[in-house]
């Protein structure tokens, strides 16, 4: 899949295409069938499919003191909208210019004259413009007098409520991320470089793999049960800590350290992704490293049993 420059003209291969437009920042049910739609119409035009994000999230270019909030990265969302059948993904960088532009001049510039949109899908609460002065309705007139035809897709529902990226937020930080995956449709998951750490877990016979979060969300700080994506296809079940370790002294850290069980290899400097499948308990202060240790051999124990089934 192609990644395309929102700031740019398209490649004459694209032009014409079907866009889905949106934040798309968690790729949620709701998401998915605002970008299902999009691949659909492309598909039975012969048109290409396009899903059109933003980067970084409107939220943290308004109010960047925002704590982070983040459900995928780019290159996840790009695997993704590629796995739903899209052709190509464009980035609007949102930045100063972008924010300054009207509904109407977004629509021209950025929709008709960049891409020659044959067509956009969006969902029913799409907002745009300086000051957020278009919505649906605009878009769907400003559609019709540019050429393409604006199309909405209703929110989609599960247990009686709207999904959304903020049902799913509230359920990772407040430790059920079951009902995040209900939600997503995956597990949510960290992707990051693996970095060095102070081998602790090494010595206590329990050797990690230590991620930043980054611009990602907090989950609530805890144990959890985890499954590893290595950049050669492997998966490797584990348990992992998220947080800063308090029993540990000196400046808390804050890490993402997976150990993955049966797994004896070296994976600094890798890029690996780690889905969180279940959360066992919170993070705790110990007396001891022993007894800490005493506590992982358990977590391992039952993570094994959760993941097994």
């Amino acid at each position: 899949m192609e990644r395309l420059d929102g700031g740019a003209a398209v490649p004459a291969r694209w032009r014409g295409g079907i866009v889905a437009l949106g934040n798309f920042d968690g790729y949620h049910l709701g998401h998915q069938a605002v970008v299902g739609r999009a691949v659909a119409r492309a598909h039975a035009a012969g048109r290409p499919a396009i899903v059109a994000t933003f980067d970084p999230h409107p939220k943290r270019y308004f109010r960047p003191d925002t704590p982070p909030f983040r459900l995928t990265t780019l290159d996840q969302r790009q695997r993704l909208f590629a796995a739903a059948g899209a052709d190509a993904m464009l980035v609007f960088a949102f930045d100063g210019a972008l924010a300054g532009l009207s509904a109407a001049a977004f629509a021209q510039e950025r929709l008709a004259d960049a891409i020659g949109a044959g067509g956009v899908v969006t969902g029913t609460d799409f907002t745009f413009g300086r000051g957020r002065d278009g919505d649906v309705a605009v878009l769907a007139a400003l559609g019709e007098r540019l050429g393409f035809a604006a199309e909405t897709v209703a929110p989609v529902t599960l247990d009686g409520q709207v999904v959304s990226s903020s049902r799913i937020r509230d359920a990772l930080q407040a430790g059920d991320p079951r009902t995040a995956a209900a939600l997503l449709t995956r597990p949510f998951a960290v992707e990051g470089v693996v970095e060095p750490g102070a081998q602790l877990g090494r010595t206590l016979g329990y050797p990690t793999a230590n991620l930043t979060m980054g611009k990602y969300l907090r989950p609530a700080y805890g144990i959890y049960a985890v499954r590893g994506r290595l950049g050669d296809g492997r998966v490797l079940d584990g348990a992992a800590n998220l947080g800063i370790r308090p029993t540990i002294a000196g400046e808390p850290v804050e890490l993402l350290e997976p150990y993955f069980f049966d797994f004896d290899g070296d994976l600094y400097g890798q890029t690996i992704e780690v889905e969180l499948i279940e959360f066992l308990r919170p993070e705790a202060k110990f007396d001891s490293l022993d007894a800490l240790k005493i506590q992982m051999a358990l977590d391992c124990d039952r993570a094994r049993r959760l993941l097994a089934r």
